[in-house]
């Protein structure tokens, strides 16, 4: 019997195709029965394309329904879905083409010429265009091709989606998720989050990650109903659908810029039955304001690109601020020491995963395995937590260097090597420091070279902007005579941290000197 994951999402829908599944703000509706035929024709127009089964489509496009019909489409055709942030520039995406091997780009059509001469490099069969309102080649070409497709039948482990996330070398891996991985996965959370027939979505989230794609709108799909989806988070826009939606997901600094709405409060949230946050930790200030101004406690959930959701708070049930809840149904989680051994209840340890959401590795590496899972099989998460006598589970740390702004990854050996390319610099180290918007902001400590006194944080910045996406550039950068190290030479991050964090702006220590430029 095929596992495809469209064939589960399919056996959910309402029996009245009729029924919105998406509303725009603009008050446009598409119906179960359009996701299920547009998707179609984009499954057979990529099959007729002569594609097979397992080939990698790539897909950098902006948020829109249609982007959400392509991931469907690739589902049903058995073929890998690869999202990738819209705002990553051609140096990053040549990676993503070299190491996967796309046989279809979809990009936006102002990124056309970009992408054929990418794509040329790369030997990219077919590239099509699909824009935010809908508008391209990829669903001009679709649009007169039958509606109807039949699923092609895949196993449980087949690769449904590659997620790609750096590693702490700044070899960026993809994470492979196979359709039982998403299915159970979004099984489990429906479950655990109590669907209802009801309930109405509000999504404000990116489409290209875990949290907007693989938890949001499957969740949906599973529970056969509808959510109104905003091309991007906007407090205001907001705090105009709430009144209509009963879930609504989030990164913390959706919750802190929501609350700095003075007409935010109860009135705005009376039909609102969940508020979700992931993707970074939040705050125990803002789950208290929260709750003091809505009378909503956040539910907040732990999950990675690699495993998608592993923990949940309760719906019913105390919800622990500072805690990200008990392993979810069929997950284990374990806290170990550096050997692997269970560490006591409260205790400080690696957090270990093993489940059916796990990824069974990473693309073309396979010899990653044995050095990501352990010989009983569980995960190596390299996030730092505790688990309470309660069984709740909490985050304290990371061993890795993985900074979380605004609930987007940023690998700092990445935005170092991109740093160190530049004129007149030296080397750099680059953490996160606390942000009260963004919960870590991305700084850079950075030695200059020999006799360069011209280079300025606002020129390293702006460089940097035409390089990779605006998320991982610095939003301080401060000049240094050399990094604090260890014995064994290894940069000491926490030791930039403690300083960086508690310097005024444009200030830094170093154990030698003070720095000698401008914070940006």
């Amino acid at each position: 019997m095929s596992e495809n994951l469209y064939d589960l999402f399919r056996s959910r829908f309402p029996a009245d195709r009729g029924r919105t599944f998406i509303e725009n703000p603009q008050g446009r509706c598409w119906t179960y029965r359009m996701l299920d035929e547009e998707s179609a024709r984009y499954a057979r127009m990529l099959s007729e394309l002569g594609v097979r089964a397992g080939d990698r489509i790539l897909v950098q496009v902006d948020k829109s329904p249609e982007a959400l019909f392509l991931y469907l489409a690739c589902l049903r055709a058995g073929l890998i879905y690869l999202p990738l942030n819209p705002a990553y520039q051609s140096s990053e995406i040549a990676y993503f083409l070299a190491d996967a091997e796309p046989s279809v780009l979809v990009c936006r059509p102002q990124a056309l010429d970009a992408m054929h001469s990418l794509g040329a490099n790369h030997r990219v069969s077919h590239i099509y265009t699909l824009g935010s309102g809908g508008e391209g080649s990829l669903v001009e070409q679709s649009r007169d091709l039958e509606p109807e497709f039949d699923s092609v039948s895949r196993e449980g482990d087949d690769v449904a989606a590659l997620l790609y996330t750096s590693g702490t070398t700044g070899r960026a891996k993809g994470a492979m998720l196979s359709h039982r991985n998403l299915a159970s996965n979004a099984l489990s959370l429906h479950r655990v989050w109590d669907w209802r027939e009801t309930d109405v979505l509000l999504h404000a989230l990116p489409l290209f990650h875990v949290h907007g794609l693989f938890v949001a709108c499957n969740c949906v799909l599973l529970n056969g109903t509808s959510m109104i989806v905003l091309p991007k988070f906007d407090p205001q826009t907001v705090l105009d659908f709430l009144p209509r939606a009963t879930v609504f997901m989030g990164v913390p600094t959706y919750y802190t810029r929501l609350l700095a709405q003075p007409d935010f409060g109860a009135a705005a949230c009376r039909n609102m039955r969940l508020f979700i946050s992931g993707s970074a930790p939040l705050l125990e200030q803002t789950f208290g304001e929260f709750l003091e101004r809505t009378g909503h406690h956040v539910l907040e959930r732990y999950g990675m690109s690699e495993t998608s959701m592993n923990t949940s708070n309760p719906v019913d049930g105390p919800r622990k601020p500072g805690t990200v809840g008990f392993a979810l149904p069929g997950v284990d989680v374990r806290i170990v020491d550096g050997d692997d051994r269970p560490v006591r209840p409260g205790d400080v340890g690696e957090i270990q995963l093993k489940g059916p959401n796990v990824s069974k590795g990473y693309w073309g590496m396979p010899e990653r395995v044995a050095e990501d899972f352990t010989p009983d099989g569980f995960f190596r998460s390299g996030d730092l937590g505790t688990i309470d006598e309660d069984g709740y589970v909490s985050i304290v740390g990371r061993s890795k260097d993985l900074v979380i702004t605004g609930g987007y990854n940023v690998y700092p050996k990445e935005v170092e090597q991109y740093i160190d390319e530049l004129d007149g610099i030296q080397e750099a180290a680059v953490i996160g420091i606390p942000d009260a918007d963004f919960g870590e902001m991305v700084a850079a400590a950075i030695v200059r070279k020999d006799g360069v006194d011209d280079v300025t944080a606002e020129d390293i910045i702006d460089r940097l902007k035409q390089t990779i996406a605006s998320y991982k550039v610095p939003k301080r950068v401060f000049f240094v005579d050399e990094l604090p190290r260890n014995a064994m030479g290894k940069v000491q991050k926490n030791l930039l941290r403690e300083r960086l964090a508690n310097a005024p702006s444009g200030e830094a220590s170093t154990p030698a000197t003070r720095n000698k430029g401008a914070g940006g």
